[in-house]
């Protein structure tokens, strides 16, 4: 039996000769970040060639060339958290586009699991990473900057590292949330804070101590949730409402907080927002389909991840740069959850 002759793979000889230009010059127009070295004209020759022959750059081999991998890990705490799909597809837009590939691993807050999936990107040899957790003791981040490993934190922060940092102005969005209560009437908003071993926790909660204490009004109205997630919303409304009913609008640490407390509404037979008001943060997809509406603070989450991509292929470029921090505006976005203050006091539980 005769098997018939494989077709001959492409390679970047034949794009070269059929584009009518030196092999160097066809290899500067196929990748990303020397294309503009030549003329478009030239470039566009190239690519309709490559096309055409059906060429596929070997990355590898051209790696093992450059001591370069093209690649960059994406560490996520939680992908089922609704607020890090568009953080990922703001990364991978500003890198793509630029040649990489982007390795995404998810870590469950557990911090053994982090170091696991770090070690593993890190073997595969990326050129930089983008992280999304960032605990207040994180001995991980200060090992990893010692070692002079090229990474960007996103939507964290951390005081003592000097680590280039994207994110939303929380501080800003808090207060916003805080005046828009007060100037409805509220004087007894409650805030239910994410973690405080977490810089997003920390930071929201001291923008809330803040903005309360600036408009005069009683900052005691405070109880911390175990995790971002409903369940534990739901678990610190609970708590608060055994505590005090002495309040008539909540500030959530973020939207599955606030979710968590619709659910205990429910459970009690209260009425968002003629008994409590409430405010999330994040403006994940749908809030505006729940009843009522979540009103919430809005953090560009695509522009987060394409400005941490941004930030990590300058760190690849410059080495030597200064390490610094962005701040992406924060704006609030109101809905049905809040309006004026009801006349009376909260049943007692």
């Amino acid at each position: 039996m005769t098997h018939p002759n494989p077709v001959p793979v492409p390679t970047l000889r034949d794009v070269a000769e059929a584009a009518g230009v030196h092999t160097a010059t066809a290899s500067r127009a196929l990748n990303p970040k020397t294309r503009q070295q030549i003329s478009a004209e030239t470039a566009r020759r190239v690519m309709r060639a490559a096309q055409a022959l059906g060429y596929q750059p070997n990355s590898a081999a051209r790696s093992l060339k450059t001591a370069r991998s093209s690649t960059v890990g994406l560490v996520i705490p939680d992908l089922t958290n609704p607020l890090f799909p568009p953080i990922v597809r703001g990364v991978e837009s500003v890198l793509e586009s630029d040649g990489y590939n982007v390795w995404i691993v998810n870590t469950d807050n557990d911090e053994e699991r982090e170091r696991a999936k770090i070690e593993s990107l890190r073997s595969r040899q990326v050129e930089g990473l983008i992280i999304a957790t960032a605990r207040l003791e994180h001995p991980l981040l200060g090992q990893l900057h010692e070692q002079g490993v090229t990474m960007v934190l996103i939507n964290r922060q951390v005081d003592n590292l000097r680590i280039p940092a994207v994110t939303g102005d929380d501080a800003t969005g808090v207060a916003a949330a805080v005046r828009h209560l007060a100037d409805l009437g509220h004087t007894r908003i409650a805030h239910l804070s994410g973690p405080l071993s977490t810089s997003t926790g920390r930071v929201r909660s001291r923008a809330f101590r803040h903005a309360v204490r600036d408009l005069g009004l009683p900052g005691d109205l405070m109880v911390e949730c175990g995790h971002w997630s409903e369940a534990d919303g739901a678990a610190a409304m609970r708590a608060l409402l055994a505590r005090t009913t002495d309040f008539t609008a909540v500030v959530a640490g973020n939207d599955p907080i606030a979710l968590g407390c619709y659910d205990v509404f429910a459970e009690r037979g209260l009425s968002c927002p003629h008994d409590v008001s409430v405010i999330g943060f994040n403006d994940m997809p749908f809030l505006d389909k729940l009843r009522p509406p979540l009103t919430t603070v809005a953090v560009p989450h695509h522009e987060l991840g394409a400005e941490a991509a941004r930030m990590l292929l300058n760190c690849i470029d410059e080495p030597d740069r200064a390490a610094r921090s962005v701040l992406l505006p924060a704006s609030l976005v109101v809905r049905g959850s809040t309006a004026a203050p009801r006349a009376t006091v909260l049943p007692e539980p």
